[in-house]
């Protein structure tokens, strides 16, 4: 292999001599030429020392290509199949952690459905963990009294005057206004919330004053897709 490097850059500079700078078969300026040929001459160097290299232990430098070529493999595959297996990650960690939001193709939210058929979303209130009750019943954002005395809100008893539709009924809340909610990447500013009264729910739900703030949402099978803006 060296030899044959060494005559390439003997032949190339013997063209070179004899075109005296002009260009090679009409087509190839000679600095060209010349670049083609130390490239392929290097080349030629760094594969006989991989080939002597590969000559002293075939067996263990076999291994070693086939597992850098199966690496490879690996690459192009997961590369070419990223979205099938982003998804199938996203299932994977909505069964490990129901609830947990798993950020999808495009910067979607998928939860995954609890072992009782209901959608509870992990969302961040104000900087503040939260867990909701995916709920397209519920008009509003409603916080529980004691979730929301934990982020800083205590209506007074006078305040709860508003109706609101639920899933069990009808409610009554006092308004507010969220500062911020996010659900993995997807947040949403200045959103109205209601907190319910003491005792009148068991935990704070997902209502349409966020949901119809979202460019969509859908149910698809066991899991939950949000949309962000």
């Amino acid at each position: 292999m060296t030899i044959l490097a060494l005559i390439a850059i003997g032949l190339v500079v013997a063209v070179l001599v004899a075109t005296d700078g002009g260009r090679i078969a009409g087509a190839i300026e000679p600095d060209q030429l010349a670049g083609l040929a130390w490239g392929a001459g290097i080349l030629a160097l760094v594969v006989a020392g991989f080939w002597r290299q590969f000559a002293g232990a075939p067996g263990k430098n076999l291994q070693a290509l086939l597992l850098w070529c199966g690496l490879g493999l690996a690459c192009i595959v997961g590369y070419v199949y990223r979205e099938p297996l982003q998804e199938v990650g996203a299932r994977v960690t909505g069964a490990l952690r129901p609830g947990s939001p798993t950020i999808g193709p495009g910067g979607t939210v998928t939860i995954t459905r609890r072992s009782d058929g209901a959608f509870l979303v992990e969302a961040q209130v104000d900087g503040r963990s939260q867990s909701f009750a995916f709920d397209t019943g519920a008009s509003a954002v409603v916080l529980t009294a004691e979730n929301a005395a934990a982020l800083g809100l205590r209506p007074e008893a006078g305040a709860f005057t508003a109706r609101v539709a639920t899933a069990n009924g009808i409610a009554y809340a006092a308004p507010t206004t969220l500062d911020a909610l996010a659900i993995g990447p997807i947040t949403e500013r200045r959103v109205p919330a209601l907190v319910a009264m003491p005792g009148a729910l068991d935990g704070n739900l997902l209502g349409q004053s966020f949901l119809t703030r979202l460019a969509g949402y859908e149910v698809r099978g066991d899991r939950l897709i949000l949309r962000g803006r």
